[in-house]
């Protein structure tokens, strides 16, 4: 039914199955965190965003500082690392099992 209907989509799923299985081996939460781009389009477009706005700078330190002054907005608290480490905990710990030795955790 589904490949008379799209069968644009069918051919993409037979055409990618091949790279999209050993996705599915990976552990739950390496998934979560190879699906999880929409923090960085959302900050990719606050910068974008304030880039467009100040229409050019005078050196590179300006550049930096308006980015820096972007990235600090985020979490003007700076209570978001708390929430961050919480968020990643479990996948720093699957990539730590998963790639064993070739992944080495820092404490900071």
């Amino acid at each position: 039914m589904g490949s008379e209907r799209y069968p644009a989509i069918v051919r993409l799923w037979e055409s990618s199955w091949a790279e999209f299985v050993p996705f599915l081996e990976y552990d739950v939460e390496i998934r979560r965190v190879i699906c999880t781009t929409n923090a960085i389009e959302s900050i990719n477009a606050r910068y974008r965003r304030a880039v467009r706005a100040r229409g050019h700078f005078p050196n590179e330190a300006a550049a930096l500082k308006c980015l820096y002054l972007v990235t600090r907005s985020l979490d003007p608290t700076g209570g978001g690392r708390a929430r961050w480490v919480m968020r990643w905990k479990p996948a720093l710990n699957a990539f730590a099992i998963t790639f064993a030795g070739r992944f080495e955790r820092t404490t900071h």
